[in-house]
């Protein structure tokens, strides 16, 4: 089938919008809007129309309107005459447009309900925030989603193409060589190179029926897994997993493909190999960049069955929907190598009851029908479940607990999600041992027992556990705390039936305001009051620049070879800082504080190595042994550069790494990113002289665009009453990110251009 497509010259309230677009990004903010979950961004109810001239020659053949995302309750209408409904927002739908005037004019129309809030645990975005497509073939030709790829063997490399038409061809190439062509059926690809995330090759599968072709991208890749490993193509693997919501901070949720590939490509840049999709199916944008750049994706289907968790959500059409969606999610995914497990949903309570119970078999057991090949698991958390058990349900319609003492606690606040991180702030790391008693084990065990692979939410305590205790069961961390990836990790490499790790979260996310902050402002370490607006929990911020705790952990991964530094800010002297169990350190990769001299400073030296040392400009400030791959330094800041040796064993040294203050006057930089299509992502730095940014100098920046169009300007800061859309923002810690559409349709040059009211950069792409 012919692929169009479809995201120029839509209305929104009289103003013409191209999609993926994002309507809740430009509401205002305000305390009284929704929760600290959105965002503190309101709902509201949109409607889109784009009117198009079918052409005569479509006429006998099949029409279809793909929408990849539409958050959420999307009605569709075709020339006023309403063609399909669709209530959840991460699944994409397909509707025929079977009542097309051909050679004149027509129009689809799309009315989008997120008026009822809360509705989610994080910011969702409102409207059509994915792609849309028009597909256009013969009715008798492939249809939409007809072709499956599935890897039969690697030794040789066989492989089976389906597809439900008789006279079909298939013919396989690498890049423009041609390799086999035969018919559907089995086929043998010789000296095939396997799929894997270290060597992510990609062969393209093309199906011609008569004149309708099909082209799908595939892997070669084979998954096995038992209480001996984990392996793709026969090598084990150990997955250095990062939780990654769907929005993309400064745009909202809007999805462009740049967007998903830039976050893959910098995912896979700090060290991690894996995704967990939380807690949603992902975009297919996702997958085709998980796919080329070689990272293992665990897709997840819902945060909730039919139990609510916040008022308005999906809990209201599981039990009617979760069917469907399931499938459209395995769909979106059979063909894509990057998936490597599905999961069922997320810190759900069901288990704990009979109906719920066999709620989650049925998944497993559909999900199965459909696709054998890819495991199936659930983020379960032990805690929630044991409480569910007694009747202390933590997520319950909405009204998220039973035990008064707690209760009155929680009507005091807003957020649907606000008792989990209310328990989860108190108990702390201690969640991790919830699980640990027998009751809870036994409580748990006939829901973990339906799973292929079990899935455990801050359960690392049932991890030396399980290999006595059920020695047939295989694991993974499927929700962790950052700080705790060393004891986590060298469990993982010992227990063979332990697979990974996956930490909360390798990005930030808009929405769980505050979640994870270190706030220098005082009040709860948890949905922070308005205006705050960012989780704060992720190891990579949300304009995609990695901290200390990202470092770290690649540090434990063993991928540094020389040591990482990274220092708590150091402009806040004398203030407590309010801190966040979802994030064990606020450091940063810097060491440029103007105006900070003789401030408290503290120093985070991350190394493999068994000792490290630290200077501050030629004065050592001692030797350290290495504890858990860190060692810590109290200082005092001087401008001076602060250089880390790290020293095996013998003494000899191994390697060493410098972080430099920013030195002369400032200026702002902006360093435009390589871009595979017309977004471009450009960073705007205060810098020094010697190109060093500066952490301590954060001012009001102001973009304009000629040439192109502003897509969003801001900073990672967690907490402002600025807007993402407007031009005007004020960096963070010296760092702000603009994104820019260019018009493809033109030779005129953008020129971007940032001022802070003196200085005045500018750069053209």
């Amino acid at each position: 089938m012919q692929k169009l497509s479809f995201n120029d010259h839509w209305f929104l309230n009289g103003e013409v919008v191209t999609l993926p677009h994002d309507a809740m990004i430009k509401e205002k903010r305000s305390k009284n809007a929704s929760d600290g979950g959105h965002g503190y961004f309101p709902g509201g109810i949109y409607t889109y129309s784009k009117t198009f001239i079918a052409p005569h020659e479509w006429e006998n053949r099949e029409v279809l309107i793909e929408f990849e995302g539409v958050y959420r309750n999307a009605t569709v209408l075709l020339n006023g005459e309403e063609i399909g409904t669709h209530a959840y927002g991460y699944t994409g739908f397909v509707l025929p447009l079977n009542q097309l005037m051909f050679g004149e004019e027509n129009c689809i129309t799309v009315i989008v309900d997120n008026s009822k809030v809360p509705n989610s645990r994080w910011y969702t975005g409102s409207g059509i925030y994915r792609p849309v497509w028009l597909y256009v073939g013969k009715k008798e030709g492939i249809p939409y989603d007809g072709v499956k790829i599935t890897t039969l063997s690697v030794s040789p490399a066989i492989i089976q193409v389906d597809v439900p038409r008789e006279h079909a061809k298939v013919e396989i190439y690498e890049g423009d060589t041609l390799l086999v062509t035969g018919n559907p059926g089995r086929l043998e690809i010789p000296n095939a190179k396997l799929w894997s995330a270290e060597e992510p090759n990609l062969y393209t599968c093309r199906v011609c029926v008569g004149d309708d072709v099909v082209e799908e991208k595939f892997g070669i890749r084979e998954i096995k897994w038992s209480p001996q490993g984990f392996f793709i193509n026969g090598q084990e693997v150990l997955l250095r997993g990062g939780c990654v919501h769907h929005d993309h901070g400064i745009l909202g949720a809007v999805c462009y493909d740049e967007s998903e590939w830039r976050r893959v490509r910098i995912l896979k840049e700090a060290g991690f190999n894996a995704i967990r999709s939380a807690h949603n199916p992902c975009s297919r944008d996702m997958l085709d960049a998980c796919d080329y750049y070689g990272m293992y994706v665990m897709d997840e289907t819902f945060d909730m069955w039919y139990n609510r968790k916040t008022m308005y959500d999906y809990g209201l059409d599981f039990e009617k929907q979760w069917k469907d969606d399931t499938a459209e999610m395995v769909r979106k995914d059979f063909n894509h190598p990057s998936v490597i497990l599905y999961s069922i949903g997320n810190e759900v309570a069901e288990p704990a009851e009979e109906k719920g119970l066999n709620y989650g078999k049925q998944q497993v057991d559909f999900i199965h029908s459909i696709d054998s090949t890819r495991p199936v698991t659930c983020g379960l958390n032990l805690m929630v479940i044991s409480r569910a058990a007694k009747g202390q349900g933590i997520y319950q319609d909405g009204t998220q607990t039973t035990n008064k003492k707690e209760k009155k606690t929680e009507e005091k606040a807003s957020n649907g999600s606000l008792a989990f991180n209310i328990m989860a702030s108190f108990v702390g790391s201690s969640m991790n041992k919830a699980g640990n008693s027998s009751k809870v084990d036994a409580l748990a065990s006939p829901m973990i027992d339906a799973l292929d692979i079990a899935g455990y939410n801050y359960g690392s305590g049932r991890y030396p556990l399980e290999g006595k205790q059920h020695p047939e069961r295989m694991l993974i961390g499927t929700e962790t705390f950052p700080q705790d990836i060393y004891k986590n990790w060298e469990q993982v490499k010992r227990y063979s039936y332990l697979f990974g790790d996956f930490m909360w979260t390798s990005w930030d996310y808009l929405g769980e305001a505050g979640l994870g902050c270190w706030s220098y402002t005082g009040g709860m370490p948890f949905n922070r009051p308005y205006p705050w607006v960012l989780s704060g929990s992720g190891v990579i911020d949300i304009t995609g620049k990695p901290d200390g705790s990202c470092r770290y952990a690649s540090t434990v991964w063993g991928l540094e070879n020389v040591p990482r530094i990274a220092v708590k800010p150091v402009n806040h002297p004398g203030v407590r800082v309010s801190k966040s169990v979802w994030r064990g350190t606020n450091a940063i990769e810097s060491w440029a504080w103007n105006h900070c001299t003789g401030n408290k400073a503290e120093v985070e030296v991350y190394s493999k190595e068994p000792y490290v040392e630290l200077l501050l400009g030629e004065k050592s400030l001692g030797k350290k042994k290495v504890k858990e791959c860190k060692a810590i330094y109290k200082v005092k800041y001087e401008p001076k550069t602060l250089t880390a040796i790290a020293y095996a064993n013998d003494g000899n040294e191994t390697g060493r790494r410098r972080l430099e203050p920013a030195v002369g006057d400032l200026s702002i930089r902006m360093t435009p990113e390589e871009s595979r299509s017309n977004i471009h992502y450009i960073p705007i730095e205060i810098v020094g002289e010697n190109g060093v940014v500066e952490s301590n100098a954060d001012r009001l920046l102001t973009v304009s665009v000629s040439g192109g169009t502003l897509l969003g300007f801001g900073s990672a800061n967690p907490c402002h009453e600025e807007s993402y859309h407007t031009g005007k923002f004020t960096s963070y810690y010296g760092r702000s990110l603009a994104i820019v559409k260019t018009d493809e349709t033109t030779d005129q040059r953008c020129v971007v251009s940032v001022t802070d009211g003196k200085l005045i950069s500018e750069v053209t792409i």
